[in-house]
């Protein structure tokens, strides 16, 4: 599974959130690691610089899935890890349900 991690000018994407990202990504999705061939995720700030906004921080995640179309969920939080973490919650769910419809038909 490749993990590609993209962030808007709002957001430092340093070495440490990158690793940090990465691992726990990994580690969330590491039972659909034979499933996923690539991982897109995308991290903006929707308010900018601005600090008083709530829930301003937006994850978007595009999972490619081997025969199965792109899926996309987005979450949007305090912080960058916790939109990460709410983000791959969907996933989850949403792979899951793609998954058990293929077996099906």
């Amino acid at each position: 599974m490749i993990i590609q991690i993209n962030t808007d000018k709002n957001i430092t994407g340093s070495q440490e959130l990158t690793a940090s990202l990465t691992t726990l990504i990994s580690e969330e999705l590491s039972r659909f690691k034979d499933q996923i061939t690539r991982l897109e995720v995308h991290l903006s700030d929707e308010d900018g610089n601005k600090k008083d906004g709530l829930n301003n921080m937006r994850c978007m995640l595009e999972a490619r899935l081997e025969n199965l179309q792109p899926i996309a969920v987005t979450e949007q939080s305090e912080t960058p890890t916790k939109a990460v973490k709410g983000a791959l919650k969907k996933l989850k769910s949403s792979i899951d349900s793609s998954i058990g419809r293929k077996k099906i038909y």
